[in-house]
């Protein structure tokens, strides 16, 4: 009999031991949800308002027939959305960063949205299957319009699109070691110059 139960318990404690790692697989942790940032929701909103763009346009455009001539013409469309202020060169105010009254010019997009607007659909168009080479937001005409837009927009508003360079840092100079003053020669006292004069003397 005593056998039966040594049998029992070693095999009920093979059972409890077998229980345990299965008990501790059930509870894993989710790996943690990614959310996309910032840059990546509005690239996939310009990206969408793009396609949107081609979609009505008449007649209708794939994005495989799209070209550098088809980018000027979505950014002229989207001035009419702009909230920049830019002065003709018949206003009074042309020229001023901070002109005294309204006027009657026009709202544009600001250069610097215009830019960076590009800079996501050119990345988005990639990142679609679009080959570089023939990326119509990095064509020449683009680069050009964009310049443009930059030169003009800078004189009728009076500021300044031009990166600030970086001052120079002053070097500051590395105050000796003891060793290196004592090793310097010391001036000349009072005395020695007093010793000297009279040794000449003679």
């Amino acid at each position: 009999m005593a056998t039966n139960n040594n049998s029992i318990i070693s095999s009920s404690s093979n059972s409890s031991a077998t229980a345990t790692p299965n008990s501790s697989s059930t509870t894993m942790t989710p790996p943690p949800s990614t959310t996309p940032s910032r840059y990546e929701n509005q690239k996939r909103r310009d990206w969408n308002t793009f396609c949107q763009y081609l979609r009505n346009h008449r007649p209708p455009l794939s994005l495989s027939m799209c070209s550098g001539v088809h980018v000027l013409e979505f950014l002229r469309y989207l001035d009419q959305f702009g909230k920049t202020k830019v002065h003709n060169q018949t206003c009074p105010f042309y020229g001023l960063p901070n002109p005294p009254a309204p006027c009657p010019c026009p709202l544009r997009q600001a250069w610097g949205s215009l830019d960076a607007l590009i800079g996501r659909l050119r990345a988005a168009y990639e990142e679609h299957g679009g080959r570089p080479e023939g990326n119509p937001f990095g064509a020449r005409a683009v680069r050009i319009y964009l310049r443009e837009v930059r030169d003009f927009q800078a004189k009728a508003r009076g500021v300044s699109y031009e990166k600030k360079r970086k001052r120079p840092k002053l070097k500051v100079p590395v105050p000796s070691s003891p060793q290196q003053q004592s090793s310097a020669p010391t001036p000349p006292t009072l005395a020695d110059a007093t010793a000297a004069s009279e040794f000449s003397l003679f």
